[in-house]
């Protein structure tokens, strides 16, 4: 008995069997898929969570620059109860200026620049643009040639409203909504902001 024992024990220590490697190499991949997942998602969430901050900077400086203006200036003038659209690209007359309620913005992460377009319509309805390039040696560039979301930019399409007596007589609300234009980021929800003013 005692000499089956010893073999048995010679056995083991030969080494592992094809079933132990099997094991150890799935337990392995396994592990190793669900890493290269977490890293996947964290990578992810962090363009997003950057998306997003740019999303909230540019509504927060849209609404900055429309408070700015005084009350009887047409670009916060609402006739009626309501300017501009958060769905649409919108152009109205307001005192016989033609105002837009929309615009974009696009950035270069890797070139450092930071454009402004603002679009709107010529009077035979065809679109215009005033492009403001913002570099980073602190000089600006214009240009009336539409952005292309080629070459790396990201773009970003602000559109405001304006509801007169909103949420109280004599007061109005603005509201900006900013979307990304770009379809590669996936998961990017509209980002709204408002504010009341006079």
């Amino acid at each position: 008995m005692a000499r089956s024992h010893t073999q048995s024990n010679k056995s083991y220590a030969r080494g592992f069997t094809i079933i132990e490697v099997l094991i150890a190499t799935v337990v392995l991949i396994a592990g190793l898929l669900s890493a290269a997942a977490l890293i996947g998602n964290t990578l992810g969430s962090t363009s997003r969570n950057e998306y997003l901050t740019q999303a909230a900077t540019l509504a927060s400086e849209k609404l900055e620059d429309l408070d700015r203006y005084p009350s009887s200036d047409p670009h916060i003038t609402v006739s009626g109860t309501t300017a501009g659209s958060l769905t649409a690209d919108t152009v109205q007359t307001v005192s016989g200026i033609a105002v837009n309620y929309y615009d974009e913005v696009f950035f270069s992460p890797s070139q450092g620049f930071v454009e402004e377009t603002v679009s709107g319509l010529d009077v035979n309805g065809n679109p215009i643009y005033t492009t403001l390039t913002h570099n980073p040696d602190g000089s600006i560039g214009q240009s009336n040639a539409a952005p292309s979301l080629t070459s790396g930019l990201f773009g970003f399409k602000r559109r405001w409203l304006i509801e007169q007596d909103q949420p109280i007589a004599g007061m109005r609300r603005i509201t900006v909504v900013v979307t990304m234009e770009n379809q590669s980021v996936s998961g990017m929800a509209p980002f709204q902001m408002s504010m009341v003013r006079p």
